[in-house]
Order: structure tokens, then sequence, then C-alpha cells
């Protein structure tokens, strides 16, 4: 009975950060829902939607990539989880890096391609290339490290992927208080206030790995450690 009492809020404290990283992601996820129903029911096309509905298959393989991503990526960081079904880890992954690698780079040839709005401006664009490219880098670093069998990298350039590729939900958190006290930002507020949200989760992510670093410094403790990083 003691053991059953003393599980249960280890257990739930496990699943504290998964639920946590999934509310994050709630926004962005249930925003590009909606643009998918948008796609297909043929809804009003707009100066803000023409470029989705000239060319609808990136913003679809974006918005079901990125969907994936963050969910499974979110479970990921449950130890219970993990504990409960050891195969979880690697099953996941299969899926994980796909998904993100598509995100990844769909994100990259919206950017490049679409005809985007002028509220955007040049500096977010910049952004948009120099993140996009550092969370498809770091997937394709995290597969490398695997393949080496190096989990302490895996883990690591995993962990700074997934961050990355969340940075849509900080980004509510970071835009939705400007624009309720100040209004639309202009570009050059945009692009700021975007790449603060990038730039939280990667600052949280590098905390994270410089802290397992300390605590885990053996390899064999280290990847036992790690796995909390998406694949």
């Amino acid at each position: 009975m003691t053991n059953k009492r003393t599980a249960t809020p280890l257990a739930r404290r496990g699943w504290l950060v998964p639920a946590s990283l999934m509310a994050l992601s709630a926004v962005p996820v249930a925003a590009g829902a909606y643009r998918l129903i948008q796609l297909g029911a043929g809804a009003e096309v707009t100066q803000d939607n023409a470029r989705f509905f000239a060319a609808p298959l990136p913003v679809v393989l974006h918005i079901l990539s990125v969907s994936v991503y963050a969910v499974l990526g979110a479970l990921q960081f449950s130890s219970g989880f993990r504990r409960r079904r050891p195969r979880w880890h690697r099953t996941a992954g299969w899926a994980l890096v796909p998904a993100g690698i598509v995100a990844a780079a769909s994100g990259l040839w919206m950017q490049a391609f679409y005809e985007l709005p002028e509220s955007d401006g040049g500096a977010l664009a910049v952004l948009r290339l120099l993140f996009g490219s550092a969370m498809l880098t770091s997937l394709l670093l995290g597969v490398v490290a695997l393949w080496r069998r190096d989990f302490v990298r895996h883990g690591a350039w995993m962990l700074r992927a997934y961050a990355i590729g969340l940075g849509a939900g900080t980004q509510v958190l970071t835009t939705v208080p400007w624009v309720l006290l100040a209004g639309q930002p202009d570009a050059g507020e945009k692009a700021l206030l975007m790449g603060a949200g990038w730039a939280i989760n990667v600052a949280v992510a590098e905390w994270i790995i410089h802290r397992r670093s300390t605590i885990a410094p053996a390899p064999e403790r280290a990847i036992v450690q790690l796995p909390h990083a998406p694949l």
C-alpha cells in the first residue's frame, strides 16, 4: 500500500512536463487545424490566406508534421511512461525524426517561396531561416550521433531541435501580451517578439543540457538520463 501511495504523486509529477509542453503547443496546433479546415472547406480567399490556396501542399505538410512532432515529442519527456513502455522511445523516434525534418523543411520552403505579408519584414525572414536551418541541422546531427551510439550528444541535439520546433507555442506567450497592451506590432516589433520565443526555448534547452551534464557526467549514467529528449 505504501508503494502505491508514494508512486502516485511521482507518476503525476512525471506527467507534468509533457502535459505542460502539450498545453504550450495547443494554440499553434489548434490554429493549424483551423487552417486545414479552411483549405478543405474552400473558405473565402483573402490577401492573408491567398498564398495557402495557391500552393496548399507545403502548409498542409507543415501543419501535420508540426502537430505530430509537438505531441509525440512531449510524451518523450515522461520518464514513467518510458519505464512502463521501454520500446516507446525508439518507436516514437521513427515518427518524430521524419516529422521534424518535414516541419523544418516545409517552414523553410514557405519562407523562401511564399509571398509573405509586408508586416513580416526582412528581420523576421532572417530569423525564420536561421532557426529553421538550426532545427533541421540539429535533427540531422542527432541522427548522426545515434548512428555513432553517442547517446549523450544524440539527446542534446534532439532536445535543441524540439525546443526550436516548439517555438510557436512560446511565441504566443510573447506576442499576445504585447497585442493586448500595445496593439498589433510593426515589422520590427514582430521580429523581436517571435525571436524572443525561439530564444527562450533554446536557452531553456541549453540549461537542461548543461544541468544533465553536471548531474550525470559519467557516460553510462548519461545514457540513462538523456532519453528525455525526443527520439
